[in-house]
């Protein structure tokens, strides 16, 4: 809203973070900093990981939000899923933050196991992208 007004032009945000069930959709907007740091995936996944010891429920989601604002305040927003499992053990090596740790049923592979075009089929992103267009 801020940043459309200022400029007078329209504004897309967006946010995108993993929300696990068992930890009541954490971390959810804190996925970037859920173990204190910024960035340090490292740190985030042996903190996600350590928090679903003992769960037997391992569903999670990706989830992108979109907001495209217009300078006179009107909004169109949009959402976008990619539901998973969290596993224990990483896998591949094509992906940052969760995705070594995020099983994609559909492909029977971790999230960083699958190539940039399986990626595509299935991101939270684009699909919230698509939804977004589809508003338009």
């Amino acid at each position: 809203r801020y940043y459309a007004k200022a400029t007078n032009r329209p504004c897309l945000a967006d946010d995108s973070g993993i929300t696990v069930d068992a930890l009541n959709g954490a971390p959810g907007v804190y996925s970037a900093r859920y173990a204190g740091h910024h960035g340090d995936d490292q740190a985030n996944n042996e903190k996600l990981i350590r928090e679903l010891q003992g769960k037997s429920d391992r569903t999670g989601h990706y989830v992108c939000a979109l907001a495209l604002v217009y300078p006179d305040g009107r909004e169109v927003t949009a959402e976008g899923y990619c539901d998973g499992l969290v596993q224990d053990e990483p896998k591949g090596d094509n992906g940052f933050g969760y995705d070594p740790y995020f099983y994609v049923p559909e492909f029977k592979k971790t999230m960083a196991e699958l190539s940039i075009e399986e990626k595509e089929t299935i991101s939270h992103r684009g699909r919230a992208l698509r939804e977004l267009i589809n508003k338009l």
